[in-house]
């Protein structure tokens, strides 16, 4: 569903979220990443253009829609951050998933009983191959939001 459709059905406050750093999330690092499994930097260039087109969308949506206030939320620099500085945080894992060999496993291949999974998934930046941990959430979610909530109302 699209921003004007759900405006068209009352919505008037309504957050979007940027992409993360696409180029650091364990599949790609395992993919596009070397023998080092470094960050992709065209995966991430590609993310930061992206952001940059929908911050400027959201930026004309609010125009267009006088009674709408549509936040960009950024997590890409937030999440970088802490991908960058994981101890900061707490986390002893940042380029690998927790689940599996957690190189490139995802979703319903992944769980507690994969074998390799992690022991300590709080350690862990990734669950899978892609998604954030719970913990990784759980710090992202004030960091982002608090900063922005002021722009809702």
């Amino acid at each position: 569903m699209g921003l004007q459709e759900l405006y068209g059905l009352g919505a008037r406050r309504i957050g979007v979220l940027s992409l993360l750093a696409i180029g650091c999330v364990p599949s790609q690092r395992t993919l596009r990443g070397g023998i080092h499994r470094e960050c992709s930097e065209p995966q991430n260039q590609a993310a930061i253009l992206f952001n940059s087109k929908l911050s400027a969308q959201i930026d004309a949506f609010n125009k267009k829609l006088p009674e709408a206030r549509l936040v960009y939320l950024d997590i890409y620099y937030t999440l970088l951050f802490l991908i960058l500085n994981p101890a900061q945080y707490g986390f002893e894992v940042a380029n690998r998933g927790c689940c599996g060999t957690r190189n490139i496993e995802v979703s319903l291949t992944c769980n507690l009983h994969t074998p390799g999974t992690y022991n300590d998934s709080l350690k862990c930046i990734f669950w899978d191959s892609y998604h954030l941990s719970e913990k990784t959430y759980a710090i992202l979610n004030p960091l982002v939001f608090d900063t922005q909530v002021r722009k809702f109302f």
